[in-house]
């Protein structure tokens, strides 16, 4: 089969990443757009790409399949937006905005263009993932009574020119690392009847949160942090348990304990799984991914937007 042509939108450490993967596969870049010519020439001579200074020109060619969005999300949605108006199917890196506004002006575009468009949101692609969400579902555990993740890093300690930590691309522990988490109990679950946030806010960024998911008869509590290094899923149930010592960060180990003994699931969370996926929807016309629907999108994103609220959190863009 022939190899799935992709033009690039970013060229910083997440590009890199992805890209250093997918080339492995059936994939090539064959086409690169970004406003750091120095690190655009670098990036397409090591991949191969063809570097251009506009994005029209890298996204308008024949021998484009899809674009691959990995820019600070704050410009995620014009890129998207444009680059669906070029008739071209978008992966777009989570989060695809930042905020419900910016989730629906992107699934507007995608059904008036008619154009594939699907959130770069690894997890779900992934074996790991998929298979907790099978137990969950097959009652593996009983009647859920509890669900607790962590996930944290320390990004406080990264360059304060970092998008990361910086206001004006909507930095902060909620939208960079708090969607994982939230996505997680989302998928599983679906929408939580109720939802508390508390977080600490510091130089016009979150640093932490903890954030209370509330379901019929039980809760999931989230704890995020850009301030320690911590990470794992403990999923209760009255009749056993699912636990990830690692739920996201190249996740490849589940392990569900119950009345039948132990079983673990080993697997592996990684980019070319994501985008061999992809490839294949787009090949077979959808429109939308089956892994990661519109409405999964747009209800995460009504989360964090309430979480934000409840904090108190507004970027200096939307003042």
């Amino acid at each position: 089969m022939q190899k799935f042509r992709w033009a690039y939108i970013g060229n910083g450490s997440i590009a890199n990443s992805t890209a250093r993967e997918i080339v492995k596969g059936n994939h090539i870049i064959t086409s690169v757009y970004g406003r750091n010519s120095e690190k655009a020439n670098a990036f397409a001579e090591k991949y191969g790409a063809q570097v251009y200074n506009d994005l029209d020109s890298a996204v308008n060619r024949d021998d484009v399949d899809a674009v691959y969005i990995a820019t600070p999300h704050t410009a995620h949605v014009n890129y998207a937006v444009r680059a669906m108006e070029l008739g071209k199917p978008v992966l777009c890196e989570k989060p695809v905005g930042v905020s419900v506004k910016d989730v629906d002006t992107l699934i507007h575009t995608a059904e008036k263009t008619n154009t594939y468009f699907c959130e770069a949101m690894w997890t779900w692609f992934s074996g790991v993932a998929l298979t907790v969400k099978k137990w969950v579902k097959n009652n593996e555990i009983g009647k859920i009574k509890s669900v607790v993740i962590n996930y944290a890093f320390p990004g406080i300690l990264m360059p304060k020119n970092s998008r990361v930590l910086m206001p004006e691309t909507a930095g902060g522990a909620l939208l960079d690392i708090g969607i994982y988490p939230i996505t997680y109990c989302y998928n599983l679950f679906g929408y939580p009847k109720n939802m508390k946030c508390q977080g600490k806010l510091k130089d016009g960024i979150d640093i932490s949160e903890k954030v209370i998911l509330e379901y019929d008869d039980f809760y999931c509590t989230l704890n995020m942090s850009l301030c320690r290094v911590k990470e794992n899923c403990i999923i209760k149930g009255d009749r056993g348990t699912i636990s990830l010592p690692v739920f996201f960060h190249m996740a490849s180990k589940a392990i569900l304990k119950n009345e039948k003994g132990k079983q673990v699931f080993n697997g592996k969370t990684d980019y070319l799984t994501e985008f061999n996926l992809v490839s294949e929807e787009i090949r077979e016309g959808r429109k939308e991914s089956a892994y990661i629907p519109f409405s999964a999108t747009r209800d995460c994103m009504k989360i964090m937007d309430e979480c934000r609220t409840q904090m108190g959190l507004v970027y200096p863009f939307e003042k």
